[in-house]
Formats: C-alpha cells, sequence, structure tokens
C-alpha cells in the first residue's frame, strides 16, 4: 500500500520524510485532516494525479480544504526535499561508478543530460501558447532538463522552460554548465549542440554521430554509438522511473501552476524537484556492474 500510494519503497521511508517535513508545515488543532493525513494528500496526487474533489471525497473533507493542504505541503516538500537533489563531487561521482561507464569512458563521465517535456492545458495568452508549444509533443508543454550521475541518481534538474525551447537554448541558461570541472565528459544526445558550451567549461560532450546528408556511419562511429546508447539509455529510463512512480507528471497540468508563488518559483517547478528527490529513495535503476 505505501509504494501504491505514495510510490516510497517502505512505511519507514515514509515516517522519515514525515518527520523531516512535517515541523515545517503550519498546523493547528483546528485543521480538519491532522498532518500525516495532510501529507498522504499531497503524495497521492502526486503519485496517482488524483483530481482535487477525488482527494476530497477519499479523505472526507471539501475540495478547497484539499487545495489548502496540498499547496502548503507542495511548498514543505519542496523546500525539505530539495537537497536529495546534490551535485554529487568527483570523487563521490567516480567511487560509485558502473562498470559499464568505466568500461566505455573511464572514471571521467560526470552527467548524462535529457530533458522531459510535462503537457500543460492550452493557455489563452497568444504568446504563452507560442513559447509553450511543443513541435515533438504537438502540444502546449513546459520542458525540463534533467542530469543524472553514472550511479544513477538526479544530480540537476532546470526549472521549467516553455516547449518551444531547444535543448542546446535550455542547457546554456540553466546553469548545469557551470557545475562542470576540467576533464569531465558529458553524455547526451544529439540534440544537445552544446559542444563549443562544454568545450568552454574544459569538459567534452560525447553525442551520437549525425548520419544527415550520410548513407551510413563507418565502423569506428557505430561502434561508439552502441557504446553511448548503452549508457546513455540509463538518464531516459529514470525520467520513465519518475514519471511511472509520480504520475501527475504523466497528466496535463492547469495554467495556473505557472504562475509563478511568493517564492519566486512555480507550482509545476516544486513539482518536478519533489518527483525527483523521492524517486533518488528509491532502488536506483543503474546496475553496478
Amino acid at each position: 500500500k505505501v509504494s501504491f500510494y505514495t510510490g516510497l519503497p517502505s512505511f519507514l521511508a515514509l515516517l522519515t520524510i514525515f518527520k523531516q517535513v512535517a515541523g515545517h508545515v503550519a498546523h493547528s488543532g483546528q485543521n480538519v485532516l491532522g498532518q500525516f493525513e495532510e501529507m498522504m494528500v499531497c503524495l497521492v496526487r502526486l503519485r496517482l494525479n488524483a483530481p482535487e474533489q477525488d482527494l476530497a471525497y477519499r479523505f472526507g473533507v471539501s475540495q478547497p480544504t484539499i487545495s489548502r493542504v496540498w499547496r502548503k505541503w507542495l511548498n514543505g516538500f519542496f523546500y525539505r526535499l530539495n537537497p536529495l537533489i546534490q551535485w554529487p563531487t568527483k570523487e563521490e561521482v567516480v567511487k560509485t561508478m558502473p562498470m559499464a561507464f568505466i568500461e566505455n569512458f573511464g572514471s571521467k563521465v560526470r552527467v548524462i543530460l535529457d530533458c522531459f517535456e510535462v503537457y500543460i492545458d492550452r493557455p489563452t495568452s497568444l504568446v504563452v501558447r507560442a513559447a509553450t508549444w511543443s513541435h515533438y509533443k504537438h502540444h502546449n508543454t513546459v520542458k525540463f532538463l534533467i542530469g543524472i550521475c553514472p550511479q544513477g541518481s538526479v544530480t540537476f534538474l532546470s526549472k521549467a522552460y516553455g516547449g518551444r525551447a531547444s535543448d542546446k537554448s535550455i542547457t546554456e541558461h540553466s546553469g548545469v554548465l557551470h557545475l562542470l570541472e576540467f576533464g569531465d565528459v558529458v553524455l547526451a544526445d544529439r540534440g544537445f549542440l552544446i559542444s563549443e558550451s562544454v568545450g568552454l567549461c574544459c569538459a567534452t560532450l560525447h553525442i551520437p554521430p549525425f548520419t544527415k546528408g550520410r548513407e551510413q556511419l563507418c565502423s569506428i562511429e557505430v561502434e561508439s554509438t552502441r557504446e553511448l546508447a548503452n549508457v546513455r539509455i540509463h538518464v531516459e529510463r529514470v525520467i520513465g522511473l519518475v514519471r511511472n512512480k509520480y504520475t501527475i507528471l504523466r497528466g496535463t497540468l492547469p495554467n495556473e501552476m505557472l504562475r509563478a508563488d511568493a517564492d519566486g518559483s512555480t507550482p509545476i517547478d516544486k513539482i518536478a524537484v519533489v518527483c525527483c528527490a523521492l524517486a533518488n529513495l528509491c532502488s536506483s535503476v543503474v546496475p553496478r556492474d
């Protein structure tokens, strides 16, 4: 039941999260639900993408109560769990480097980058509608840049960008390049045309070779493409893990979640951070050796 309703691996993990967050979420004796129940409201919505009215029926309260509980616990989770998405030191990355990476790239891979998109309702503003239109998804979306270390943990997550933004633009504006150090290797898909930007950080980018205008790749390129695909697929598996565990990221989110809160972050940013942070508490999808 814990896994089904929260995505967490055990009741102990659930209690640990509660102890970490509860003290930072306002609560009084006048609240209809207890704090643990309030936390479950937020987790069930993230996990099952349940509408607020559905949650109101499940917990025996009004829809406005669910809305208030959702907002305050999402904020609590965001601030307390944010540190779970942490950029590791070079030494930490090397210490946990899976054998598949060592065989193909030595111990230099620092991060594997990819983007994922989340559907949103069609905005009423023509400007926002254009900025969020994704030609890839044929839908209005927001787009996140995600980075994982070779061991499989999410170590970087950008804020949400409009679905129209390119992978290159998001990468260069997200701040992830400033985290690179001399000699680092970055793995990405061929849409990430960031070789120069990565090079300015004294790091190296590995992407699959382009086939446009060529009948076939040479044998060396075929082999390097295979090696890269074997390890780069892990970032897609991590994205799949996060979205399958927290199906709110697979739904279509309302435009009100794009409006920045008083702290400058949008609810959609907070949702993505919390989902990735919680996923980091689960077993890695990357085999150690």
